[in-house]
């Protein structure tokens, strides 16, 4: 345990909704361990085990927990935002408010792409088919990082979306949940193309409000949410087109995850009504001071694992090549039999990779931005666009065809993992100049 982590905790005020910093780190926790036992890697190369042994897609409908992320997401922007407001006296926060949750998340994010791209040009000027893997590894490293992505939406919407959840509550929510099923039905029924790539907005922007609703105290039945949620989960898959898998399966024609479906709403609505349904006893737990320190230190380390733990499942296997030693054939006794030993050594790994990266994920001052530099809302919404873009695009293209200018479709657009990178980095240095939260003259 850091000092630092412990001067946090200590310094906790009692008011802090200590379940939602559980939740954060839990649900990124369960998705790193989902990624681990998803791995298939054996001689043909890199699989999918929930490909491999269909049934086992059940287990998605408990280890896809990425809405509980967003919820929680939707909840500390609520707070944030309106504490902002309080104490800046009807002065223009919105580019502070960027600013202020976007550089913890954008700084690690950029130093793990950067660090990737010197990789994949490396291995590519030397020839990818020089190293077992490492074709496959250069294009799912940047996989993960769609969700960072469509985070970055949220923030930047949270302002708007936060007006409407005041005036209209749990309308809002149910507006959103209504334009995610219409667009479901001019997808399925209508095949309207291109349609479907809005429920990236609106599944992901309802899981979103219901943080809103919680940071309100307005979820009050959430036994009702989550029995709601479940049953329509139950029906829509039952019934088609929705398949059963809460996460994406290679080579299917319908994904519930890209683009996001309605059954994903539903599948996050009772998530989010279970998690509810356990924060009185989780509180008594997290009232222990043992317990509340790990949540800190592991709260100050969970987006640089995140990032980083992908690295070190690959290097795992990496390393099982190195020494000669024999992949069995995913999915078999002897695969199943190395399964914990391979999670213990991507803890390992992921832990050293946290030691060195981790300092970029920590919070710190930043020189004020120069006289001349652009500044203000629109300068802060602009990067956060080309940074969500950048990051969503290079999710997409991955790092294998760096050098050949292999395409993606970004929507509707292709784009290149150059073009990507360059919009990431550009959006964070006009996010990183513009105003801090600093700069704002604060009353009271």
């Amino acid at each position: 345990m850091t000092a630092s982590a412990r001067d946090l905790a200590a310094a906790t005020p009692a008011t802090r909704d200590r379940y939602v910093d559980l939740l954060r780190v839990a649900s990124l926790g369960t998705v790193v361990l989902g990624h681990w036992l998803m791995a298939a890697v054996g001689a043909g190369g890199i699989g999918n085990l929930l490909a491999l042994v269909p049934p086992l897609q059940v287990l998605t409908w408990g280890l896809q927990v990425m809405p509980v992320f967003f919820f929680v997401g939707g909840f500390s922007h609520a707070l944030s935002y309106r504490s902002l407001e309080r104490r800046a006296a009807g002065r223009p926060v919105y580019a502070a408010f960027l600013r202020a949750r976007l550089r913890r998340l954008l700084r690690p994010t950029l130093v793990f792409v950067l660090v990737w791209t010197a990789l994949a040009l490396v291995v590519q000027l030397a020839g990818a088919d020089r190293w077992p893997l490492a074709g496959a590894a250069l294009r799912m490293v940047t996989q993960p990082l769609w969700f960072i992505g469509i985070y970055l939406a949220m923030v930047a919407l949270t302002p708007p979306l936060l007006r409407a959840h005041a005036r209209w509550g749990w309308a809002a929510f149910a507006a959103l949940a209504a334009a995610a099923a219409l667009v479901d039905v001019l997808r399925f029924a209508l095949h309207l193309p291109y349609a479907e790539f809005l429920n990236f907005a609106f599944v992901w922007l309802a899981v979103h409000q219901l943080g809103f609703l919680r940071a309100d105290g307005r979820i009050r039945r959430p036994a009702l949410l989550g029995a709601a949620g479940l049953a329509g989960a139950v029906l829509l898959v039952a019934a088609g087109p929705y398949p059963l898998s809460m996460v994406g399966m290679p080579g299917e024609k319908v994904s519930n995850m890209a683009p996001p479906t309605l059954a994903l709403l539903c599948h996050g609505m009772w998530l989010v009504g279970a998690v509810q349904l356990a924060a009185r006893p989780a509180a008594a737990l997290l009232a222990r001071p043992r317990v509340w320190r790990g949540v800190v230190a592991a709260n100050g380390i969970a987006m640089t694992a995140f990032l980083w733990h992908l690295t070190a499942m690959l290097g795992v296997y990496a390393a099982q090549l190195a020494l000669g030693l024999r992949l069995p054939e995913p999915a078999t006794a002897a695969w199943w039999a190395q399964v914990p030993v391979r999670i213990l050594a991507a803890a390992a790994l992921t832990a050293l990779l946290v030691a060195c990266f981790r300092r970029f994920e920590a919070p710190a001052q930043a020189p004020a931005p120069a006289g001349n530099a652009p500044g203000g809302g629109p300068a802060a919404a602009l990067g956060t666009t080309l940074a969500l873009l950048g990051i969503l695009g290079l999710s997409m293209t991955g790092l294998g065809g760096l050098l050949e200018g292999h395409t993606a479709t970004l929507v509707a657009l292709p784009v290149t993992a150059p073009a990507a990178i360059g919009m990431a980095l550009a959006g964070a240095w006009l996010v990183e100049r513009s105003p801090s939260s600093r700069r704002v003259r604060l009353g009271g």
